[in-house]
């Protein structure tokens, strides 16, 4: 069922692509669009800190290019939870590099662009849930019995940035200031609605 909240859609809108979707307003589309870009740089700017060096989160002797571990810092330094050992078993592995790279990458391309935001999200989601379990933020202690700085036992920036990414996927955030329409229009993603 499609809800209009506007009296005209204009011929970019999702709705008349045959993109199922409420209708919404010019400024809430434009608002959608600095969200979906502002969550896409969040992780491509994580993927070039890591991948060069920039000495943010990642220095120039830890960068991937020269070596480091995008995975091991942050996996191997997990002490609570109950996938304590599995996260340290997989802290540093090829595997696990290679894949938290090109999921920062895809997903960060993918919702600057504004393309294939449903398959973003989802790989985003399970980006930020492993990332979340990592943290056990239920936690008030780690293993050691040192505090852990958690300020809320649910909600935390990855579930805010895991509902960031399936907001964004969910409203064709990409239609706006993004390549959605062009994307939407592929033989492809039209046969297949869930890359959009």
């Amino acid at each position: 069922m499609t809800v209009h909240r506007t009296t005209a859609a204009s011929t970019d809108h999702p709705d008349v692509l045959g993109i199922p979707g409420a209708i919404i307003s010019a400024t809430a589309a434009r608002a959608l669009a600095v969200l979906r870009i502002a969550i896409g740089f969040v992780f491509l700017w994580a993927f070039v800190d890591k991948t060069f060096g920039l000495r943010y989160s990642t220095t120039t002797a830890k960068a991937w290019i020269n070596g480091g571990s995008p995975t091991k810092g942050f996996l191997s330094s997990v002490e609570v939870g109950p996938l304590q050992s599995t996260f340290h078993s997989l802290a540093g592995t090829h595997v696990a590099n290679w894949l938290f790279m090109l999921g920062l990458l895809g997903i960060g391309v993918a919702f600057i662009l504004g393309v294939a935001l449903r398959f973003a999200a989802l790989c985003g989601v399970i980006l930020l849930a492993g990332m979340w379990l990592a943290t056990w933020p239920f936690a008030q202690f780690d293993s050691k019995g040192a505090p852990t700085g958690s300020n809320n036992p649910i909600v935390d920036s990855h579930v805010l940035e895991a509902l960031i990414l399936i907001v964004a996927a969910l409203t064709y955030a990409g239609t706006t200031w993004g390549l959605g329409r062009i994307w939407a229009r592929l033989p492809f993603v039209a046969n297949h609605r869930w890359a959009l």
